[in-house]
């Protein structure tokens, strides 16, 4: 909600006010996800996520006061969100990590699973509501009820104590270099690595799809607004088909093998997408979408958690994250001059290529494609 509210405040003024209130969020987020995965670990989860949600309860009601009597001006546009980013970065890996140290390693997979479920429909729901907070209370109406839902995350952190949010051993280590450690760990790991290779692969080439290829797409076949909604909805439903599916029987078989499954799954609608005729035709391939994402991410996620040291689980948390974050960033660019110069259906063409491709040569990993969610592995000396 918060995040719309502050986009669409930053439109009023102008395209270069929003791209920079956009870039005062995500790069202090991408430049200290690392520092605050080190934090997360030396300090305990909860603990980072307690500070967290009071600094975001009181950066809300600032907000809400400021754009009351002062009006949504840029420089507190931008000055929210380069606190946000700031808070996000110590809080992202904190929470990442808390699904482990809620159920451990056997109900992890429908733990994440139902997290997941629980993201995308807020995500679907948030945006809606944000708008409808913003045209009726503006920009410190919107502030204040997220203020309120801080108040909330925080009486359920106060009230749940995970027993396994232990901090690590050894803090008087320089705190940057606990963060350069988890660049180590995770490269180093024969599971990880391949990991976090296709989650990269999956945030340049397969999240970029909906929100920026599908419109250009659109416009370029002439299918209406509506529409194409109707096919971003179509990969939702999908998503969540199968995720919840993981939630009421759990992961099936090996997460990796069926990680890398999923992504060609994913690839191959992408292509049918590329190739759609019509709008229906647009929507079935956004279902195959979605079914490929969903199998991909309720698999890859459980198998990266459980494989990652306890000592490690945030900084592991904010690599993965920014290993996201970067790959995003760079293919949303790329990806919108390639359709800008040969057509967005090319551009959604080499997407497709790129998943299903990466997905088959995720086979070639042994221990990706063998290691089973759950399985007790060496700890790292």
């Amino acid at each position: 909600m918060l995040y719309f509210a502050l986009g669409w405040a930053a439109t009023a003024h102008s395209g270069a006010v929003a791209g920079l209130v956009l870039t005062a969020i995500n790069l202090p987020r991408v430049a200290l996800l690392l520092v605050g995965g080190a934090v997360g670990d030396r300090l305990g989860a909860r603990r980072v996520m307690i500070a967290g949600d009071s600094a975001m309860l009181v950066v809300s009601l600032v907000l809400a006061a400021l754009s009351y009597h002062l009006g949504a001006e840029p420089w507190l546009l931008i000055a929210a969100g380069v606190l946000i980013g700031v808070v996000d970065a110590f809080y992202l890996p904190a929470s990442g990590s808390m699904p482990r140290r809620l159920v451990g390693n056997a109900r992890l997979p429908r733990a994440l699973a139902l997290r997941q479920v629980g993201a995308q429909l807020i995500t679907m729901g948030g945006g809606p509501l944000g708008g409808l907070l913003v045209g009726l209370a503006g920009l410190a109406g919107a502030a204040l009820v997220d203020a309120v839902t801080f108040v909330l995350v925080l009486v359920v952190l106060i009230v749940i104590k995970p027993r396994q949010d232990v901090p690590a051993a050894g803090t008087e280590r320089n705190v940057l270099r606990e963060a350069a450690d988890a660049v180590r760990v995770g490269f180093g790991d024969a599971v990880l690595r391949p990991g976090l290779l296709l989650v990269g692969t999956a945030a340049g080439f397969l999240l970029p799809v909906m929100p920026l290829l599908l419109p250009l797409l659109a416009r370029d076949r002439h299918w209406s607004a509506g529409a194409t909604g109707l096919v971003v909805g179509a990969q939702g439903i999908g998503m969540v088909a199968v995720t919840l599916g993981v939630v009421r029987r759990g992961p099936l078989g090996r997460p990796g093998l069926l990680a890398a499954c999923g992504l060609m799954v994913a690839g191959l609608g992408v292509l049918a997408l590329a190739l759609a005729p019509s709008s229906a035709a647009a929507m079935g391939a956004g279902l195959i979408v979605g079914l490929g994402n969903g199998l991909f991410s309720s698999h890859i996620g459980p198998l990266i958690m459980t494989v990652t040291p306890e000592s490690h689980l945030s900084r592991i948390q904010a690599l993965l994250t920014l290993v996201q974050s970067l790959s995003l960033l760079v293919m949303n660019n790329v990806l919108g001059n390639v359709a800008g110069l040969a057509g967005a259906a090319l551009a959604v063409a080499v997407c497709a290529v790129a998943v299903a491709g990466t997905g088959l040569l995720a086979l070639a990993s042994r221990p990706l494609r063998t290691t089973r969610t759950g399985l007790g592995r060496p700890r790292l000396p």
